[in-house]
């Protein structure tokens, strides 16, 4: 009996941390990202990649904000769903969490084909913070997992090809204000899951674009691609190209056997068949292929050593095995970004699918044993065929909407009267976040807040910072302005903008940090501190309640003040700032640690010790950072306790 292609909504009820609010100050420093190289090892690289490697990085994270207002405090919660299913495959996607794939269940044989996690616990290696392991997720905008990874999107049933019903995502990316939609269908009978992806420019300029498909899979796998060759890449930042399978004597397609976290680009020739699988001891497993457009494949492995063992156990939970990622992407790195041409698309199909095929031996007939399997179960025929077939359905309107993404891409779409078939940013999804905007847009004004609170979101594009500029001068505005400047790279304009703003502001806390930070950037770390400290005691003269908004503000102000006045040693006006803290916030892993600091500063290691040793987590600790490792180094001689570890490359020499 073939069952008909349907979507249903479901609930999925899992052990779910809080994702808190988003932290309102800007995000005006360059961008902490571990997934970087030193120019001398673009010497030597491929022509086309030494070009991509240098194009257009990330100035800030701005307009999007930081999303570190989440715990560790796991409870039974109930998240929407929606469910593709036929009689081969099992679907099951969370529109809420970034339209993640959680589940892709092979119904035959009852095999998941994905690594799920049992719980939803974020864990700070999104771009701006907020990011979850397992599933199938979709990385947009610049390198790192996409500012979407825990945000909502669009999504809506949609006609499929074969008559059936596709599942349609789409959002507008912030970073690199571009509109990308992805259409999730499963033809009648068929084991494979097709994805369409299509990203659009409408601008009338060229923008840099990135994406990358990141599949998690049980590390216990074999991982085969079609190639001899590998850019290997560590936390060390350093990429060079290494022999696929094995180099330094040991076979690395085997996930476990690598010690420390890296990343392995495959080089596929350029006329291969473009796939990658993971097979355990038996032969069965998952394999994705695509369209030739999605160029890149990607092993990324935790490593055996305690470090990688450590981040397995903290994004889901105990017991739970632990997962590699088999990636794939539109570059042959995640370092890169590629062109995309003013009013120009791009787009591609992937199928994802269990693949059987004998998983030992020697490489080279491995791979191909497992492409030959792949050409009997899905010709490649077939999927460049499959593509053309849904080329013409990217562009049919939705029949009936499913679930709702931000009010963003309807204020850009207001703005330019853009017209995008198939992906529509309806009026009636403009909210709180994006009322300002729209009326300055209507009137040339940028409104007052009708209430002291903290500041909302600044757009940053050209054309916004234009209207800025062009608005009458207010303090309000002339924030704005300056947080617009500050990310076009005029900083010195910057600072006179929240610096004629100081005289007639209502709230001077949020100049005064812009100011702090900008004293940092340039050097002066005594008047960056000094700041500081008059906008943390101005925030605390103005917080009206202890809500979730105020108490973000603080929590976030006085973070960066702790760590501002620490670095001058002015641990007096430092422990002041502490005791004003709400207690809520001082008992969170992240101002425990600050503490601790703050105590050794103070000449009192023990109890700087004893933050250690009564299960010190820190919620935010961010992928490769450090600190634990490094503070414990300062207080004993003592090895790093294993639960504290989160090492993600060997010792420097």
């Amino acid at each position: 009996m073939v069952i008909v292609t349907r979507i249903r909504r479901e609930v999925l009820t899992l052990p779910a941390a809080q994702l808190g609010p988003d932290n309102p100050l800007p995000p005006l420093r360059p961008l902490d990202e571990v997934h970087r190289i030193e120019d001398r090892d673009r010497d030597g690289t491929p022509a086309d990649m030494a070009r991509q490697l240098g194009q257009d990085p990330l100035r800030s994270l701005l307009p999007v904000r930081v999303r570190d207002g989440y715990d560790r405090a796991r409870e039974p919660r109930a998240l929407d769903a929606l469910v593709i299913e036929n009689d081969r495959l099992r679907a099951t996607i969370l529109p809420g969490l970034g339209g993640r794939v959680a589940s892709l269940l092979h119904l035959p044989t009852g095999r998941e084909l994905l690594h799920r996690n049992p719980v939803f616990q974020p864990a700070n290696f999104a771009l701006n913070g907020a990011w979850y392991s397992g599933g199938i997720e979709w990385n947009i905008g610049a390198t790192g997992h996409t500012t979407l990874s825990c945000a909502p999107l669009h999504a809506a049933r949609v006609p499929a090809p074969d008559g059936g019903e596709m599942l349609r995502l789409w959002e507008w990316e912030r970073l690199r204000d571009l509109p990308f939609q992805v259409d999730l269908w499963l033809p009648d009978g068929s084991d494979f899951l097709y994805v369409g992806v299509r990203i659009r420019n409408p601008h009338e300029r060229p923008v840099p674009t990135y994406w990358w498909s990141n599949i998690a899979v049980p590390e216990e796998r074999r991982v085969l691609a079609p190639a001899d060759e590998a850019w290997h890449f560590g936390y060390e930042r350093r990429l060079r190209r290494v022999p696929v399978p094995s180099y330094d004597g040991v076979d690395r397609s085997y996930p476990l056997n690598s010690p420390y976290a890296a990343d392995y680009f495959y080089e596929v020739p350029e006329r291969r068949r473009r796939w990658i699988a993971a097979l355990d001891a038996e032969g069965h497993g998952l394999v994705q292929t695509s369209t030739d457009t999605l160029r890149g494949r990607k092993l990324f492995v935790w490593g055996h050593r305690p470090g990688g063992r450590r981040w397995q156990e903290w994004l889901t939970d105990p017991g739970t095995g632990g997962y590699c990622e088999i990636q794939a992407g539109l570059a042959r790195t995640q370092l890169e970004h590629v062109r995309l041409d003013a009013e120009s698309e791009v787009s591609w199909l992937e199928a994802y699918g269990p693949l059987d095929a004998p998983s030992e031996g020697e490489w080279t007939g491995a791979v191909q044993g497992a492409e030959d399997r792949l050409e009997s179960a899905l010709p490649r025929a077939r999927v460049d065929q499959a593509y053309r077939t849904w080329k013409p359905y990217a562009d049919t309107d939705p029949t009936e909407i499913l679930a709702a993404g931000s009010g963003w891409g309807a204020l850009e779409v207001l703005r330019a009267d853009w017209k995008l078939p198939g992906t529509p940013f309806s009026e009636a999804t403009l909210g709180d976040a994006q009322a300002p905007w729209r009326e300055l847009l209507r009137t040339g004004s940028l409104p007052e807040p009708r209430r002291v609170r903290p500041p909302g979101e600044t757009l940053v594009a050209p054309h916004w910072r234009d209207m800025l500029e062009t608005a009458p001068a207010t303090p309000h505005t002339e924030y704005h302005l300056g947080v617009a400047q500050w990310h076009a790279g005029d900083r010195a304009q910057a600072v006179r903008s929240w610096e004629r703003a100081l005289p007639l502001a209502p709230s001077l806390w949020p100049l005064l940090r812009c100011l702090a930070v900008a004293d940092q950037e340039s050097g002066h770390h005594e008047r960056a501190a000094e700041r500081y400290a008059d906008a943390f005691d101005d925030l605390c003269r103005e917080r009206r309640d202890d809500g979730a908004a105020w108490t973000a503000a603080v929590a976030a102000l006085g973070r960066e003040t702790l760590q501002a006045l620490l670095r001058v040693r002015r641990t007096a006006d430092a422990r002041t700032v502490w005791n004003r803290l709400l207690p809520a916030v001082r008992r969170r892993g992240r101002f425990r640690l600050l503490e601790a600091e703050l105590l050794l500063a103070e000449g009192h290691p023990a109890e700087a010790r004893a933050a250690f040793d009564t299960g010190l987590e820190v919620a935010d600790l961010r992928e490769g950072e450090e600190v634990l490792g490094r503070l414990w180094s300062r207080l004993t001689d003592e090895p790093l306790p294993a639960h504290h570890d989160f090492r993600m490359r060997p010792d420097p020499a």
